[in-house]
């Protein structure tokens, strides 16, 4: 899984953004928000969780932190985040290049509204050094993605 997976993603879907392969590391919100020369907010960060019965990923804006309580309350049970092998093993993309993009097994996916308010967003790409250029609606379209309100 990865990059390749990413791009086979997006042309099944028809999305005409393109995955861009970087020199420098995007594996963390600080770093990508660097290499790109955008503000933290406009890296869309992948968050994925576990519950008893499941599994699901939250897509964010950089700088915007979960709130538990919201959390809890949209999906009526607590939430725990994943270790990394196991977000591999769900997945397919390593930590530091997970996305809601051409995943290897079909999970949930929930975006939260704060990333609505602009016009383009970062998201990974199924490395930790790609990234691609989108927008919030087409972030929805292509995903599938349920929009949600649960950071602070």
């Amino acid at each position: 899984m990865g990059i390749e997976e990413v791009k086979r993603f997006f042309r099944e879907k028809s999305f005409p953004g393109e995955v861009v392969e970087h020199e420098q590391s995007t594996a963390t919100v600080e770093k990508a928000a660097a290499t790109l020369g955008v503000a933290e907010k406009l890296i869309a960060k992948t968050l994925v969780f576990k519950q008893k019965d499941g599994h699901f990923i939250i897509v964010t804006r950089g700088d915007a932190r979960i709130d538990n309580k919201k959390l809890k309350q949209a999906f009526q049970k607590k939430a725990t985040m994943l270790k990394a092998a196991e977000i591999l093993e769900l997945t397919g993309h390593p930590v530091g290049g997970v996305c809601p993009f051409g995943l290897k097994n079909t999970v949930d996916i929930y975006l939260d509204e704060s990333l609505q308010e602009f016009d383009y967003i970062f998201p990974a790409a199924g490395a930790p050094h790609a990234s691609v250029k989108i927008t919030p609606a087409q972030l929805q379209q292509v995903t599938g993605g349920t929009w949600i309100d649960v950071c602070q």
